[in-house]
């Protein structure tokens, strides 16, 4: 027991290290007006250390990084339940959710076909880039990655081209929107429909208003919100592989791949919603959760070889360029949906 706790102990603190180190970059200034988070940092260096002395580590370390990547994601997928209440989704009215659910739907079934059809890529990767795309960015990326078992160097290409047309989209998406004339909540509308991160909308809004910036980052959250039911979704469509068929039936397995940490994240937002914890509690939980998923990204980027990406190449950039266009597209939605 006690070589079991040495060799998850070493991992998780080689982890965490990276983290730390994560968390204290994205605060630097140029970072944090880019809207670059510590999740992206981390990713950016595990792939760093993977690459280059990775070989270096104590094997039994990686009982601690296999920890990090799989069971830390999932808790902090759970405790990302406290940035939303039911009552923020209540508030953006059902012209602004069916905006969000129109986008969702769009650039999952969309994407998926073009990257799949189109640029003949691989049915996980063209998932998990329109997952990101089309939902929440990272968070997105990091909750569909254990549902439908995507690869590490998936999960990495995936989270590199949210970060570069999520920043894109930060800078441009404001201009773009008044340019189609859209002011006000509907252009507020646009903007949490469309942009990638949370954190990108939150630049996005600020470029404009503080009012246009409350209503991008509520209807932003319920977007978010939106990934509960897409992750059922892809659990029951990915169940057993590509024919759904294990040992057990088909019952046991959509149970066996149910996103179990999804009903989690469920239950925190609707506890959240009951107003029980104070806001120096929530705050604290959500502090500890970005560090969470931080942890969960910098252990997939250890464990992200980048041979495997170099041999994918351009397409999956090309694919989320076309996804973005898309996104762009779309900001039109908001003139017919939202008074």
């Amino acid at each position: 027991m006690f070589a079991k706790a040495k060799s998850l102990y070493g991992g998780l603190f080689l982890i965490a290290l990276i983290s730390f180190t994560s968390l204290y970059l994205a605060e630097l200034p140029v970072l944090a007006h880019l809207g670059i988070s510590s999740l992206v940092v981390a990713i950016v260096l595990g792939i760093v250390y993977g690459n280059t002395v990775h070989h270096r580590t104590p094997s039994e370390w990686f009982a601690g990084i296999s920890f990090s990547q799989k069971r830390l994601l999932r808790i902090g997928i759970i405790l990302y339940g406290f940035r939303i209440t039911f009552q923020q989704i209540a508030e953006v009215g059902l012209g602004a959710l069916l905006v969000d659910v129109i986008v969702v739907c769009v650039v999952l079934v969309a994407g998926y076909w073009i990257g799949v059809k189109v640029f003949k890529l691989d049915k996980k990767l063209s998932m998990l880039i329109s997952c990101g795309s089309g939902i929440c960015g990272a968070a997105a990326v990091l909750g569909a990655e254990p549902t439908i078992k995507a690869r590490p160097h998936e999960t990495s290409i995936a989270v590199a081209t949210v970060v570069i047309y999520g920043t894109i989209s930060m800078f441009l998406s404001p201009h773009i929107a008044q340019w189609f004339g859209l002011s006000g909540d509907r252009l507020g509308v646009a903007l949490g429909a469309t942009v990638h991160e949370v954190a990108q909308v939150v630049g996005a809004g600020a470029a404009i208003s503080e009012e246009v910036t409350g209503v991008a980052v509520i209807v932003k959250l319920t977007r978010v919100m939106l990934l509960i039911p897409v992750l059922v979704v892809l659990g029951a469509i990915f169940a057993g592989g590509d024919d759904g068929r294990e040992k057990g039936g088909r019952i046991a397995t959509l149970l066996k791949s149910f996103p179990w940490f999804a009903l989690g994240f469920v239950l925190a937002s609707g506890f959240n919603s009951l107003n029980l914890l104070g806001a120096d509690v929530v705050e604290w939980i959500r502090v500890f959760d970005n560090f969470v998923l931080t942890m969960a990204m910098a252990a997939l980027g250890v464990e992200t070889n980048m041979g495997k990406v170099r041999q994918v190449g351009a397409k999956p950039f090309v694919m989320a360029a076309v996804i973005y266009a898309m996104l762009t597209v779309m900001m039109l939605l908001p003139f017919a949906l939202v008074k």
